[in-house]
């Protein structure tokens, strides 16, 4: 069995997966499976795959399902992994060649049931670390903690004990696409910290129809989504009250994005709510105006 399951959903990227297959060839260890959740594509993600399966340079597994958006692919590749560990690579991004080599030495001399995992680099193109490294004087920590308390601030490439990662699956909302994946992160927050690595494991590039520029489209378009992370995020025991704030001003405003007269009954913390009130719909005004030519 190996160790690790690098997963990557993909929706009609065919044109830069390759960029990834190319550096998952390039591993100086082998010990992966390469999981492929092909979300809906209609373009020629499968025959790609499939010409990259008969090459069998290293294991791939590959899965077409109907769209769902990026946390349906999670659900989806968390329920059919089967190795130890995991890590998204998304469609758009590769590893450096020697990252499954830090992943399973790191672990294998670090990891413990204590632990839901570890917590890695991710860097631009031009090797440039997004964002902060991780504390040097801390051994782990919750990414919660992380980027709340710590200080730090950029994306990180997160490593997951399979068995845990099999919980709290992410809902799913009629005509929508869109939850946050950190619910999941943490909701495991609550149990278990992250052990700290801070090594490059994964090289990023933004694109312009990535995910990343397109949060305002994303509220707009799936209210019930957000208004569910919001929510849990509100119900969090080890954040800070200006944090839940800040929650249940997005709360107020996807409320309103979908017509929700029962929000007031549905929130978990209803003073914060009410208090929130005013900015909500400030919120709620800017993103309709700023999406109205996307919307039409």
């Amino acid at each position: 069995m190996k160790m690790l399951t690098v997963f990557t959903p993909t929706y009609n990227r065919a044109y830069c997966l390759e960029a990834c297959y190319k550096s998952l060839v390039r591993q100086t260890c082998k010990d992966f499976i390469w999981l492929i959740i092909d979300d809906g594509s209609i373009d020629n993600t499968k025959d790609l795959v499939n010409s990259w399966i008969k090459e069998n340079k290293i294991e791939i597994r590959y899965y077409w399902q109907e769209n769902q958006g990026m946390h349906g692919a999670h659900n989806t590749a968390y329920e059919l992994i089967d190795t130890e560990l995991n890590v998204c690579i998304d469609s758009d991004d590769y590893m450096p060649e020697e990252a499954v080599e830090k992943i399973t030495k790191f672990w294998s001399k670090y990891g413990s049931e204590k632990v839901s995992g570890m917590i890695g680099l991710d860097s631009y193109t031009n090797n440039e670390v997004i964002g902060t490294k991780l504390p040097e004087d801390r051994k782990s920590s919750t990414l919660f903690d992380l980027y709340n308390k710590h200080g730090v601030s950029g994306d990180k490439k997160l490593v997951y004990r399979t068995e845990l990662t099999k919980q709290y699956p992410y809902p799913i909302f009629q005509n929508e696409k869109y939850v946050g994946l950190a619910y999941k992160y943490y909701m495991l927050d609550k149990q278990y910290e992250m052990l700290l690595m801070n090594e490059v494991l994964c090289c990023v590039e933004y694109l312009s129809d990535g995910s990343s520029l397109n949060m305002l489209n994303q509220y707009r378009k799936n209210p019930k989504g957000f208004a569910f992370y919001r929510k849990e995020l509100m119900t969090l025991p080890f954040a800070s009250v200006s944090f839940k704030f800040r929650q249940a001003i997005h709360y107020v405003s996807s409320s309103l994005l979908m017509n929700n007269k029962r929000f007031l009954k549905e929130t978990p913390s209803k003073g914060l709510t009410v208090l929130a009130i005013p900015l909500g719909a400030l919120l709620y005004v800017y993103i309709t105006s700023k999406t109205r030519t996307a919307q039409s």
